[in-house]
């Protein structure tokens, strides 16, 4: 039995089906078939049991694949190690990001991170919707909000500080809110998650908290379609300080009624286990809160962000 066998082990498992993942890992069935037969015949088990169309796990694949997937991962984790104490950074990174900011503020930075560590591979899944690892084809993502499973892996980032905005245009034909209370007669622009719609906006007051609930015609289960109708002038939006900094910035959104805070959030690397965490998430996660902080330290020169939010 060879070492690569279990891996064609695992990913026939994966697929329920040799020639899918054989194509997956880039080989003939016949190759990924001979392999499954020495693990099973050095085991001296049966792992899948096959008809003429199905594959599915027998209870010894059951009881043997997950110890197997465990073990392949911390071998290939202590692998990474080693050739990070070489100063060798490999691995393939599966992120997922959500909609706004990664396509307008991560992607650029993975751009660079690679161009530094060029046998990292990178895989990216963009959706607003809450990562599910044991659905999504992801390893880690980046999300807003501390996780609140006690089995995920997680480092914060940053502090994000969440803008109500606007754009120049709307301002100028609408005029901007005086207080909280002005702002049912401005028009928001919602973002949705599944069924909700979160069109009631959280402030911090000096009196303490407020819910405004908004009235507006435009909602979007994507973040960008938000950001970019507020930028086209159709309405307000309550949005993270990261997605809107570049806008703010080239004076495309301004902030309103600076004088209240947003209800903040946090942005968080997470992951399902330990294992995931391998030399090139670490470097990741650096080069995520250094290029977050000055992100929004770029804001706070500007004034449209107060340091004690950060």
């Amino acid at each position: 039995m060879l070492l690569e066998d279990l891996n064609v082990v695992l990913k026939v498992a994966e697929f329920r089906n040799i020639t899918a993942a054989a194509t997956h890992l880039n080989m003939r069935t016949a190759t990924a078939s001979a392999a499954v037969k020495r693990v099973e015949q050095h085991f001296g088990a049966e792992f899948f049991i096959r008809t003429t169309r199905s594959l599915r796990l027998s209870s010894a694949g059951e009881r043997f694949l997950p110890i197997c997937e465990q073990a392949m991962a911390m071998l290939s984790l202590a692998k990474q190690n080693l050739k990070a104490d070489n100063g060798e950074i490999e691995g393939e990174l599966r992120l997922g990001l959500s909609s706004d900011l990664g396509r307008n503020v991560i992607t650029p930075w993975l751009d660079d991170f690679m161009a530094s560590h060029e046998k990292v591979s990178v895989k990216l899944y963009l959706s607003d919707s809450n990562v599910d690892f044991y659905r999504d084809p992801v390893d880690l993502a980046l999300r807003y909000g501390s996780p609140d499973d006690a089995n995920i892996y997680g480092f914060k980032i940053c502090n994000v500080p969440r803008l109500l905005v606007a754009s120049p245009s709307y301002v100028d034909a609408f005029g901007a809110p005086q207080d909280l209370n002005d702002l049912r007669n401005h028009a928001g622009l919602f973002y949705q998650l599944h069924d909700k719609v979160y069109s009631e906006w959280e402030f911090l007051g000096a009196t303490g908290q407020h819910k405004i609930k908004m009235n507006g015609t435009r909602t979007a289960n994507d973040g960008e379609i938000v950001r970019k109708w507020a930028v086209a002038g159709k309405g307000l939006a309550v949005k993270s300080s990261l997605d809107v900094c570049d806008d703010i910035l080239a004076k495309r959104l301004i902030v309103l009624l600076p004088q209240v805070t947003v209800k903040p959030t946090q942005l968080w690397l997470i992951c399902p286990s330990r294992q995931a965490i391998t030399p090139s998430v670490r470097l990741l996660r650096e080069m995520l809160t250094t290029r977050c902080n000055d992100l929004l330290s770029k804001l706070a020169n500007t004034g449209a962000l107060d340091r004690h939010q950060l």
